[in-house]
């Protein structure tokens, strides 16, 4: 299906690695078979000068691997009923990494079915980042796991450059903190990108939004 991304192409800037990974492939390793997903949303994170990102006051337990080494996954538990994915960048030792926000399905769509029941479109497999989550399989034990480990059992691909024409920038969903950086990354055109919502107390604009 393609390469591994090498890790060094991770370990830069935070809005660097975000538009690298667009038009990359996720593929997991699940109970049903693997199931792979290329790239068209994600979000980037970074570190002490970022207020909304998990690590801006500092290293902790749950927040560790956001401190590197570049290239892991850094997954969470988010409102008590979801997992979301990132992938961690920059060099070892500073925070920073991009949300896996949203995917389109380019493995067996059968097995995908399987994963994500419930979706009602192909398109809503992997539309928003813990449906991504699901369809993968990602839980806390793929906490800090190395998606450039070819023995993985999550493993991110390289894909061709994106043509530069389709890809968009906004505001993160559900920000409220620095709600006014564009640090949201998407590829025009795609319908499995996620509505943009904002986040408590951020006001909404254009620019906000997605097609």
């Amino acid at each position: 299906m393609g390469d591994l991304l090498p890790r060094e192409e991770l370990a830069v800037d935070v809005l660097e690695a975000a538009g690298r990974l667009l038009g990359c492939t996720v593929v997991s390793d699940t109970p049903e078979g693997p199931v792979a997903v290329r790239l068209v949303e994600v979000e980037a994170y970074r570190g002490a000068d970022d207020p909304a990102s998990h690590s801006f006051r500092g290293r902790t337990a749950r927040n560790g691997v956001m401190f590197g080494p570049a290239g892991h996954l850094y997954v969470y538990f988010v409102y008590g009923m979801h997992f979301c994915a990132n992938v961690t960048a920059l060099e070892d030792g500073e925070a920073g990494a991009v949300l896996l926000r949203a995917g389109e399905v380019v493995s067996d769509l059968a097995v995908a079915r399987v994963r994500r029941p419930t979706a009602r479109r192909d398109d809503d497999l992997a539309r928003g980042p813990a449906r991504l989550a699901s369809l993968l399989g990602l839980g806390r034990e793929h906490n800090g796991v190395d998606v450039t480990n070819p023995a993985s059992p999550v493993r991110l691909l390289a894909g061709p450059p994106v043509d530069p024409a389709l890809v968009r920038t906004g505001p993160r969903v559900g920000v409220a903190a620095a709600h006014e950086r564009p640090w949201r990354f998407w590829l025009d055109g795609s319908p499995a990108v996620s509505p943009y919502r904002p986040g408590r107390g951020a006001p909404v604009t254009s620019t906000g939004r997605n097609r």
